[in-house]
């Protein structure tokens, strides 16, 4: 972007971006204890003595959890340290029972890698990975009051269901020049971390969380402004919209010759602006040491082959297969694969026998707008590919017309009856009989003496009317084909 700062100079800012992605994974059972990890739960009933850090209990590392980060850093082209450790993160806060969180410091399980990115100008990204790191969750704090708003609460309260939960924090370099650049990563990560299978990755409940570092400096410099840390960003959009208005908030600044202050900036959703939580002079001192209840991690050379061995097909191999095996437009395998129950929905409907450009084009618009006006979830969804392929192969023999397609899988997604079913109790098959038709487009072609003057004038687009005209007297059932057929049989003797 360029600016005219003071004095009339031109300045050209470069916006730098990393993000700090933190990812709880969908174990059975928390990180160091036995108990459930079960959302929506009633507070405070999924806790023991270890998650609630009573004297004398001892953490024992969830070993299915450390085997998903070693994946989610294989899949991310990490290296797997051969000795890592678990440290103490001291800080007094009521959401952390213990006084301390468990995590990771100086010494984490992944370290290094990259991820990939398409951007919306067709070009690739290449993002890179500074860590993946290992630690526990902490509680959950709600304020009470009229506005539910820290400063006005009457209470606060604690609800330690989360606390312990197993969370990895992957945290980016600062690679990313751009809020669409920093959307695109995410959906990525988000897509990757969805294939692997490790977490649900619902950022409307928490499970996908992310912070980002961001600072400005002038275009062709390397020297890094001046970071400030947005928080409280739970969608893409909304992480896009806070880079936005930060890069103008601190372009201004910086224009009128003001200085960036390090800080910790609250994203307001409603107001669309960040606001100052603390400065960095109010930062804790986390006093980092070692965990001495629990040993290093040591992962044998031979499960962490195992685990790679587990890596499924990741998104953007297979965006490049839908494209280059399926014949898809790269932007509906983009839609496909961003959720990993659509594109499964889609290989089983293609490896049911549909053809494949029909069946994404039906999945990405027809049934996800459907199961959205329904507030149906797609893994959710009533309606399977055995569906979908007696839907399209209906569609291709003209036994029904796409707007009876439309409407009888629109039956389906509230019912989940099969579609044959649905047709013939509707009475949705088209009307293709010549004779029948031909009768109804003799009538159409008596009744509007001017659309047939204006399409022997020329007008060919009148044939749309006409043809609409003989939807409309068979109540929907005529094949439009068949119909323009006949039409233009009469039309032009």
């Amino acid at each position: 972007m360029i600016r005219t700062g003071r004095l009339g100079a031109v300045t050209e800012y470069e916006a730098v971006i990393g993000l700090e992605c933190h990812v709880e994974l969908s174990t059975r059972t928390k990180m160091f204890c036995g108990c459930a990890v079960t959302f929506g739960a009633e507070p405070n009933t999924n806790v023991c003595p270890v998650c609630l850090g009573h004297p004398g209990s001892l953490p024992v590392p969830n070993r299915e959890a450390i085997r998903r980060i070693i994946l989610i850093g294989l899949a991310l082209g990490s290296e797997i340290a051969p000795h890592s450790l678990f440290h103490r993160k001291n800080y007094f806060y009521p959401d952390m029972p213990k006084n301390y969180q468990i995590s990771q410091y100086d010494l984490p399980i992944c370290v290094g890698g990259h991820l990939d990115v398409d951007l919306p100008d067709g070009t690739t990204s290449r993002i890179g990975i500074t860590r993946v790191h290992m630690e526990e969750d902490t509680g959950k704090t709600m304020h009470s009051g009229a506005t539910g708003r820290i400063h006005d609460a009457d209470a606060a309260l604690i609800d330690f269901n989360r606390a312990g939960v197993p969370l990895v924090e992957c945290v980016s370099e600062p690679d990313i020049r751009s809020p669409e650049e920093a959307g695109a990563y995410l959906r990525e990560l988000r897509a990757t971390l969805e294939a692997l299978d490790v977490s649900d990755v619902r950022m409307e409940e928490g499970s996908l969380r992310c912070d980002a570092n961001i600072s400005l400096r002038p275009a062709g410099t390397e020297a890094l402004g001046t970071k400030v840390e947005i928080k409280n960003m739970n969608s893409i959009r909304s992480l896009e919209r806070a880079l936005a208005f930060e890069i103008e908030r601190q372009t201004k600044a910086l224009d009128n010759g003001e200085a960036i202050v390090q800080e910790t900036r609250h994203w307001n959703e409603d107001a669309g602006a960040t606001a100052s939580m603390r400065s960095k002079e109010e930062a804790f001192d986390y006093r980092y040491f070692p965990e001495p209840d629990i040993p290093a991690l040591e992962p044998d050379a031979a499960w962490i082959e195992e685990i790679r061995a587990e890596l499924p097909e990741l998104p953007r191999a297979r965006r490049e297969r839908y494209v280059a095996e399926r014949g898809l437009k790269p932007e509906v395998a983009r839609v496909l694969v961003a959720d990993r129950a659509l594109a499964t929905v889609f290989d089983e409907t293609v490896a049911a026998g549909a053809e494949p450009t029909a069946a994404a084009n039906w999945i990405t618009q027809d049934l996800t707008g459907l199961l959205h006006k329904h507030e149906i979830e797609i893994d959710a969804s009533p309606v399977t590919a055995g569906h979908l392929t007696e839907l399209l192969e209906l569609v291709s023999t003209d036994t029904i017309s796409g707007a009876g397609a439309k409407q009888a899988l629109d039956e389906a997604v509230r019912t989940g009856d099969p579609i044959g079913a649905i047709v013939d109790r509707q009475g949705l098959q088209q009307v293709s009989d010549t004779g029948a038709l031909g009768s109804i487009a003799d009538e159409v072609i008596a009744e509007n003496p001017d659309a047939v003057e204006q399409f022997r004038g020329g007008k060919d687009g009148v044939i749309g009317f006409l043809v609409g005209q003989v939807m409309k007297k068979s109540g929907g059932s005529a094949n439009p084909k068949v119909a323009q057929e006949l039409l233009r049989e009469r039309l032009t003797g």
